[in-house]
């Protein structure tokens, strides 16, 4: 096992070079026996399917089955018009893609299986293992002579694909009373019974720190009581601290052991034991006296498993311990050499401080303590940086050297020079983990800089000139894990520079955050959404579907309870990342589920296309805006964002056929770009992007029902095994500068 972050930096540059010398070699599959639960299911299928039994026993090689199974498959496909046509479409789009019936989506993947037949894709869920595409001939082993190495789930999900194709399972969508229903489950942090219970927690939690600085266990110069306090006295005191937000990082846990503490002790020794291999591979620990409040200790009846979204942010898997250390960066684009080209094609200012993937916009990561975040997620997309000590929590550390103002202006000279850039998101780390001066300064370095955009194309002939600046974002949790740190000061400085950057034709300021969880919405945090509305920003949330937060429902009153504070919905993401990530990840067939049968009942109409558009120029009212144009329309929920994959490559999208499955039941999808928005010409050459999942439906069926879950409410998760890529709302599109 790795002991400390050297070994663990040095062993993960020795386990890449090694991936990139020669992956693992595909096991001989005709030689793998199926053990005893694949057999039976095996029996199951080819019981309710005498026509693939007869393909599979009759044929005396795999060559020969497949065959066989191409004209069958051919034939039902001429059943299937609508599946035919969409096959043939080049880019089918979204309304042939609503067109499909049930049995088309199953049509359609049995051909892909056939079609794709024989791959070979490297599996970087196993470290580098080969994955052969290959589900016909891992049946007709298994039928023929018991061998072909499937694991249950294969068969389970060949059971429901042939279910599906025979039209013995039928889609039946729930109505919007039923989702109605499965949203009041979850209770939201403004709930009177779950706030008291907050308040518990947070005087639970203020007597341990009160008692650690009383004993001198976590001295701080900035956090001291009067010699002679009473306890009283103290505790009053760092009530006081607990609106400040520099104490909430001062305080942050950063063992096992504290955790727990802090926890009254309410994790069981297995959670602890995972705990404690995660400090010894070198995980790091940064958990925030406010976000413990929001973990119950001991939950009555009407909260047990409502936090459950937030635990499985805070509370290290099995699975993230064991990989890290050899985790691969997921953003490909991200992986940048001195001198050359991302893997989008664009050339960078520096290797840490920018990054690329579409032509209008791009990231700024400051130098300065927006590198860290006001807590670790247990999914979070840059883990990878935390593994390598990039991205850290030694905050004193991560302050702006001197240099800094200078390196700024250079990457502000990136943006000026550049021909298509108009949006920029600051982010980290997170946007608002820097100090008010630091974010201030990062500012006025953007409207020096789209001031000096400007000024180059009064001189510059029409059809030559540039993009100008219309978008600035920032990129933050702290709404979330720390609230307190939207101050009055922070929320003048937004203000200021709005006024300001508005009148040089900057059009939209947004807050990008990432609330995962209607218990996260709490007094706290609505008060700090409240303040960034006031200034003028547009509060936009990046949803992420784990497996906690897709239970039924979850991510419906999710959207309904960010919009009655204000804040609009703008992705709702596909976990993202390796095996390392495989206990939050909820399938991508669930997220097109959640899509076609929950969002559905927030999508807007037409009609009020115009209205939405005009939100942001009132942002300070956004929160009675969306209350009349959910009354006037008739809706539960605004579904204003897009349920998405951030693709290993370049560019989001939800537009993919499953083209195969790994003997372990694992779907391996095929993905296309958003055609709806511009890309980098290396999108071009690089094709579809295909992307091995890191569990199968079952095994998440079966994560689902360890909590509680009634299955039976999901069954037809099984067939969503295509997507496409949802339109973008008018109010997410870029607008011309003042004047253009």
């Amino acid at each position: 096992m790795l002991t400390n972050p050297v070994t663990i930096m040095l062993d993960t540059k020795k386990e890449l070079r090694r991936r990139d010398d020669v992956a693992l070699k595909a096991p001989d599959l005709d030689r793998i026996a199926i053990n005893l639960g694949s057999h039976r299911l095996l029996e199951q299928l080819l019981r309710e399917n005498p026509q693939l039994k007869e393909i599979l026993c009759g044929a005396q090689t795999s060559d020969e089955a497949l065959t066989a199974m191409e004209t069958w498959a051919t034939s039902l496909l001429k059943r299937c018009p609508q599946a035919l046509k969409y096959l043939d479409s080049e880019r089918p789009g979204r309304e042939a893609f609503e067109a499909l019936s049930w049995r088309d989506y199953a049509a359609i993947r049995l051909t892909d299986y056939i079609k794709n037949a024989g791959k070979e894709y490297e599996d970087l869920n196993l470290r580098g293992e080969i994955a052969v595409n290959n589900p016909v001939k891992m049946l007709w082993l298994a039928a023929k002579s018991g061998k072909g190495g499937a694991k249950p789930y294969f068969f389970e999900d060949m059971i429901h694909l042939f279910r599906q194709l025979s039209g013995k399972s039928e889609r039946s969508l729930p109505s919007r009373q039923r989702v109605e229903e499965w949203m009041q489950r979850w209770p939201s942090g403004l709930d009177p019974r779950i706030v008291e219970l907050r308040e518990q927690n947070k005087k639970r939690i203020l007597n341990l720190i009160v008692d650690q600085i009383e004993n001198q266990e976590r001295p701080n110069p900035n956090y001291k009581f009067d010699p002679g306090a009473t306890r009283e006295q103290k505790f009053a005191k760092a009530l006081e601290w607990w609106d400040d937000w520099h104490f909430h990082l001062s305080f942050a846990v950063r063992s096992p052991d504290m955790l727990n503490e802090m926890l009254d002790r309410s994790l069981d020794p297995d959670t602890m034991k995972l705990l404690y291999s995660a400090e010894k591979v070198g995980i790091p620990f940064f958990v925030n006296p406010y976000t413990l409040s929001l973990l119950n200790v001991d939950a009555p009846d009407y909260a047990v498993g409502a936090d459950l979204a937030i635990r499985d942010y805070v509370l290290y898997s099995k699975q993230l311990i064991e990989e890290f250390g050899h985790i691969v960066a997921w953003e490909k684009e991200d992986q940048v050499e001195p001198g050359k080209p991302n893997a989008a094609g664009w050339l960078l200012p520096t290797r840490h401080n920018v990054h690329r993937r579409y032509p209008e916009v791009a990231i700024l990561i400051p130098d300065t303590v927006g590198r860290a975040c006001g807590g670790l997620c247990q999914s979070c997309q840059r883990m990878y940086d935390f593994q390598s000590g990039h991205l850290n929590f030694d905050l004193d550390k991560l302050q702006p050297k001197e240099t800094w103002p200078e390196k700024l202006r250079r990457l502000m000279d990136y943006f000026e020079n550049d021909s298509q850039l108009r949006d920029i998101l600051i982010t980290g780390g997170d946007a608002l983990m820097s100090s008010d001066k630091s974010l201030a300064e990062v500012l006025e370095a953007i409207y020096q800089m789209a001031l000096r955009k400007i000024a180059a194309n009064r001189s510059r002939p029409d059809g030559k000139k540039f993009a100008e600046m219309v978008r600035v974002r920032l990129g933050t949790r702290l709404p979330v894990y720390i609230p307190q740190r939207i101050t009055d000061e922070l929320t003048r400085i937004l203000a200021d520079f709005k006024a300001r950057a508005s009148k040089i034709g900057v059009q939209q300021f947004w807050v990008q955050t990432h609330f995962e969880s209607p218990m996260e919405i709490t007094p706290e945090s609505r008060a700090a959404v409240g303040k960034l509305v006031s200034a003028g920003w547009t509060v936009t949330n990046q949803h992420v579907l784990t497996t906690a937060s897709s239970r039924r429902g979850h991510t419906a009153k999710l959207r309904k309870d960010l919009n009655a504070i204000g804040a609009l919905g703008y992705y709702t993401f596909t976990v993202k990342g390796y095996m390392e990530n495989q206990h939050n990840f909820a399938t991508n067939a669930r997220a097109v589920q959640e899509q076609m049968e929950e969002k559905i009942y927030g999508l807007v109409s037409e009609k009020f296309y115009d209205r939405i558009r005009e939100f942001p120029l009132h942002a300070e009212n956004m929160a009675e805006n969306i209350a009349d144009l959910l009354k006037d329309a008739d809706l539960p929920f605004l579904s204003t964002d897009r349920n998405i994959l951030n693709l290993p490559g370049v560019g989001k999208s939800l537009t993919f056929r499953v083209v195969g499955l790994t003997r372990y039941g694992r779907r391996i999808l095929e993905f296309d770009h958003d055609a709806t928005r511009a890309h980098s010409p290396v999108v071009d050459k690089m094709g579809k992007v295909t992307i091995i999942e890191s569990k199968p439906v079952g095994e998440y069926l079966w994560q689902l029902e360890a909590t509680g879950e009634d299955v039976a409410e999901y069954e037809n998760v099984w067939g969503y095994s295509m997507g496409e890529t949802e339109p973008r709302l008018p109010i997410y599109e870029y607008c011309s500068p003042q004047g253009q």
